[in-house]
């Protein structure tokens, strides 16, 4: 059991406190309810963006990693398609230095045309050396332009297209982060040896007098129901021939998302999975294979991807995949197959909660679906799916119709 308190300053901003008196550390996680599908679709990438410009100067603050590093302290970020999120690890004792830093650069980042700049070339340069030249770097770009054809999923978070970042504005920077960065679009968890008096206290004295900003209302194009297959075949210089395949899945808060991510596991997670067994394991034709999906806050994919062992068939490989698939509709598994993998989420939630930080990000997290809560009563949602949940899930996502295959072909073995 996770135990916490929580406040809400009057600007708005969620404020979390997670005691943990075993460690000598604190951590302070800032979840802003805002990611690529937040995004003008003539305007992509913008999330990412600030992932970068927030680590540079604030109004108040010149550089960002300076002062926390002499206070003994490190940070990271990420985006995705549906949130930001910022964390800072330090000791207990300068706790303040996280306050002060995270609401400088809350207040108002340090716009200029020379920050922009820079950040832009970076982020640039990342698009180029991870998704242009990178092997098989383009999958998802392709995959999500096939499978999404009006929500914003359609694109990812790096950004549409490199020229959405190249061509980006200060004005428009700006007017994107006093949009989404405020405090009544954040959720600030403080976790570690801290207590619900000092965290309320550093929280009024750093956060109070930023101006709440307007929570921005999402109406967001919903994808339709697919109706028909769709196929993209493409030839490029990459090692060996790769096989995806995509199908939609409910939302992240959809009752059938629990059934959904267990059966993924049953289907591609790690060697000792069905596909991994029988078409790497027995009849060799994948050198690796998966199955996964992202958890998206809306309705997202669950994906079969493997790279092909040299001489395969691209079209047997698919073949063999439909037939494992086959087995899951047609008849419910063992009890023993379901508990294994029910025991298997069991562990990897109880190693992630291990770490402080990990705690900190989930009860961010889980406050934004809808209550931080929800993070002590996940394994009862799981240890509730049966084996029949699991076969009619795998019966009507798993359908040609609502399919988006794609053939990634080696360019020298034809």
């Amino acid at each position: 059991m996770i135990h916490f308190e929580r406040f809400t300053l009057n600007n708005g901003l969620k404020v979390i406190v997670h005691q943990d008196t075993s460690t000598p550390m604190a951590v302070m996680n800032v979840l802003y309810d805002v990611g690529a599908r937040d995004e003008d679709p003539a305007r992509t990438g913008f999330a990412h963006l600030f992932e970068h410009l927030m680590f540079g100067g604030s109004v108040n603050i010149p550089g960002y990693d300076e002062p926390l590093q002499m206070a003994g302290g490190e940070n990271n970020a990420y985006t995705t398609n549906d949130i930001t999120n910022y964390y800072i690890q330090l000791p207990a004792e300068n706790l303040e230095t996280a306050f002060w830093l995270e609401s400088d650069r809350m207040l108002s980042l340090a716009f200029g045309e020379k920050s922009l700049d820079v950040q832009r070339k970076v982020v640039c340069e990342e698009f180029k050396e991870h998704y242009i030249a990178k092997p098989y770097g383009d999958v998802w770009h392709k995959m999500r332009e096939l499978a999404y054809k009006v929500h914003p999923y359609r694109w990812m978070t790096i950004g549409q297209e490199l020229s959405h970042i190249e061509t980006a504005k200060l004005q428009d920077v700006k007017d994107f982060f006093f949009k989404h960065y405020r405090p009544s679009n954040a959720i600030l968890v403080v976790a570690g040896n801290v207590t619900v008096e000092r965290v309320r206290e550093l929280t009024e004295k750093w956060f109070a007098d930023i101006p709440s900003g307007e929570k921005p209302q999402r109406a967001l194009p919903q994808e339709p129901v697919q109706t028909e297959a769709r196929r993209l075949e493409i030839k490029a210089d990459v090692p060996v021939s790769a096989f995806y395949k995509s199908w939609h899945m409910p939302a992240r808060l959809d009752d059938r998302y629990y059934a959904i991510d267990l059966l993924s596991d049953i289907i591609g997670g790690g060697a000792s999975s069905r596909l991994y067994q029988a078409l790497v394991k027995e009849k060799k034709l994948f050198v690796n294979i998966q199955c996964y999906h992202y958890g998206s806050t809306d309705a997202g994919l669950v994906t079969i991807e493997g790279k092909l062992t040299a001489g395969t068939d691209i079209r047997v490989a698919e073949e063999e995949i439909e037939r494992e698939l086959q087995k899951l509709r047609a008849e419910p598994i063992s009890v023993d197959e379901l508990q294994k993998v029910i025991n298997k989420t069991e562990s990897m939630m109880a190693f992630e909660d291990m770490s402080v930080t990990s705690r900190a990000e989930s009860l961010a997290y889980y406050e934004l679906l809808g209550d931080a809560g929800w993070m002590n009563t996940e394994l009862a949602k799981y240890e509730a799916v049966t084996a029949e949940d699991i076969r009619r899930e795998a019966e009507q996502i798993f359908t040609e119709a609502n399919s988006n295959t794609m053939y990634y072909l080696a360019a020298s073995q034809n």
